[in-house]
């Protein structure tokens, strides 16, 4: 009897703990229709062992506004409507697009401008989401979440850092009570013909349209810091034979990036959310201080980096730096996500 009941505890425990899922919320600049920045969000999604909290949105590739909509239909597209979405920041912190502007004329344009190319669409053309936003806005939303499951949620930062930077200025402790952080961000020393980082490979986009965030953050008390850098992304093509396997499936998600994305740039952002859902598709990782240059001049928002030995006083916690990957791997996990 003594035993049966030892392994009745025991199936039950296992049974427990196979069901409890990661917990995540996304921080996320939602470009779309498809594209990297639904593409990680949908692989979020559609983990069976993660569940999603919410959905944070900053401006960084389009405005905040109309990505929220564009995330919202996506939502509604592959069934997901149920998935809190919370607007935030409309900008950055600091850095405006008439200094910007300015700083081209001494150091050569920009090879990414994000949400400043342009004004917002006045129609999207997946059309209009029928579902809203939550009321309460990103950083507040953030905070919530991380105190209601306090060292058990990850922060994905798939956008520039402002509203993150924003809920570690409203609630200090807001880093150390989460599990970690996975960042999409930063730039050292990629090995590309790509003009936008042969030429200055220091230059980032999600750091570089938002450095006194990007500061922020990486100076904050996280349990644990990955990094995904553009070195590694550009090793991440969204090919057209990824994009053939996911069209022979009739799953939404599948159905929704086949129609909307395009095979014609890189895994930025779904590479960050894959590397957290599996580890080993990253073969290289160093352990690297970062930091983004606050100088205002031709190398604002440049990534900085340093070791252990040449780490200065004042330097940001130790982050694990991504540096090679499995590229096999990675995409047979990422259309298997999308086709399950």
């Amino acid at each position: 009897m003594k035993l049966r009941v030892a392994f009745a505890f025991l199936l039950a425990a296992t049974l427990c703990c196979q069901a409890q899922k990661r917990l995540i919320l996304i921080d996320q600049d939602g470009a779309g229709p498809g594209g990297t920045d639904q593409m990680s969000i949908l692989a979020l999604l559609e983990a069976p062992n993660v569940e999603v909290l919410g959905i944070t949105m900053a401006t960084g590739d389009g405005w905040m506004e109309e990505e929220t909509r564009h995330t919202l239909r996506m939502l509604e597209l592959t069934g997901h409507q149920s998935v809190p979405v919370a607007k935030g920041a409309n900008g950055p912190l600091v850095r405006t697009l008439d200094e910007t502007r300015a700083l081209e004329q001494i150091s050569g344009k920009a090879g990414w401008l994000g949400a400043w190319r342009g004004q917002p669409a006045a129609t999207i053309p997946e059309g209009e989401p029928t579902i809203k936003p939550i009321a309460e806005d990103a950083a507040q939303f953030l905070i919530r979440q991380v105190r209601a499951h306090p060292h058990q949620v990850t922060i994905y930062a798939g956008a520039p850092l402002t509203n993150i930077a924003l809920a570690i200025a409203i609630d200090p402790e807001f880093a150390s009570l989460t599990d970690g952080l996975v960042v999409m961000g930063s730039s050292l020393n990629p090995q590309t013909t790509d003009p936008e980082f042969a030429s200055d490979p220091r230059h980032e986009f999600n750091l570089w349209f938002d450095p006194e965030a990007a500061h922020i953050v990486f100076h904050a008390a996280w349990p644990s810091m990955e990094v995904t850098t553009a070195d590694v992304s550009l090793k991440a093509p969204f090919t057209q034979s990824v994009l053939d396997a996911l069209a022979k499936s009739k799953t939404p998600a599948a159905r929704y990036i086949v129609q909307w994305s395009k095979p014609s740039s890189y895994m930025w952002d779904e590479l960050t959310a894959l590397a957290w859902l599996d580890p080993t598709i990253i073969t290289r990782r160093e352990t690297l201080y970062l930091d983004t240059d606050l100088s205002h001049g031709p190398s604002y928002g440049n990534t900085l980096t340093w070791t252990e030995k040449t780490k200065p006083a004042t330097a940001t916690r130790p982050a694990l730096v991504q540096m090679d990957l499995d590229l096999g791997k990675f995409q047979k996990l990422f259309v298997e996500l999308m086709t399950k």
